[in-house]
């Protein structure tokens, strides 16, 4: 390396045929991707000019949405390529080293960590669900649901229904929480692992849905088939709530990568 390029981190995996999956690979700055060994480890990495890619180049860069979305798809498609291939610990976007003995102290530091999360990871993939709500459906399937057989032009079924559609709506967000929930619960049961990330803002998915739930499930890949299934019975089963399946991505979730500092 030079005072004007650093390395930039995709992904550790075993030791192994790594350096064969990403011979033709190109990363982030269009450059050659290779590997570096320590240990039984490998680490998936590019030399990257620090120009661009160094803390302060990375400080205005990372806030124009543009270059965020070209670099995280470059970032993305090294670590997919060996994904589909054998067992990847993904690295968070711009985890950038300024030298190759920094790269082999994280190997070694993060031994342990990487063994680990490889265990967990290796024949599964994970998938993301995300569950959105249509607020004025919800409300009235839970009025439909408060009203039972009250119906008719009655006085008695007027206030009935006027009751619980006042009822409904001070109950939705409670209701909808309820539900989120109970979908999350039945994904753990189809997943080895799962997890809630925050709701993703609307301003950079493009999407004004009210999400309810944001989730990312590890399943083994024998279980994908059943795994999607139960997505699908989920989206029909609650009245007002839109279920959304996507996959199957890189481990990001589950890899513990948000530990490891460049």
């Amino acid at each position: 390396m030079t005072d004007t390029t650093g390395i930039w981190m995709y992904a550790v995996t075993e030791a192994g045929h790594t350096a064969d999956l990403v011979s033709t690979a190109t990363g982030v700055a269009g450059e050659r991707v290779r590997v570096i060994g320590e240990d039984g480890l490998t680490a998936v990495v590019g030399t990257v000019p620090l120009a661009e890619f160094g803390a302060d180049a990375l400080t205005r860069n990372l806030e124009d949405l543009g270059w965020l979305e070209r670099v995280a798809r470059a970032h993305d498609a090294v670590v997919s390529t060996l994904g589909r291939r054998i067992p990847v610990i993904p690295l968070r976007l711009a985890t950038v080293c300024l030298d190759e003995h920094r790269v082999h102290e994280i190997l070694m530091q993060h031994r342990r960590e990487f063994t680990e999360a490889l265990t967990l990871v290796t024949g599964r993939t994970e998938w993301g669900v995300k569950a959105f709500a249509d607020r004025k459906t919800l409300s009235e399937a839970l009025t439909d649901a408060n009203t039972g057989d009250a119906a008719g032009g009655s006085g008695t079924a007027y206030l009935l229904r006027r009751r619980a559609q006042l009822a409904a709506r001070e109950s939705v967000e409670r209701e909808a929480a309820a539900r989120a929930d109970d979908i999350h619960e039945r994904l753990l049961h189809r997943a080895a692992a799962g997890r809630r990330n925050p709701p993703t803002d609307p301003a950079l998915s493009g999407n004004p849905e009210w999400m309810l739930l944001n989730g990312s499930y590890l399943v083994d890949d024998e279980a994908a088939d059943e795994f999607r299934s139960e997505v699908e019975d989920l989206g029909k089963s609650f009245a007002g709530i839109r279920v959304e399946l996507t996959g199957p991505w890189p481990p990001y979730s589950f890899a513990g990568a948000e530990r490891i500092a460049p």
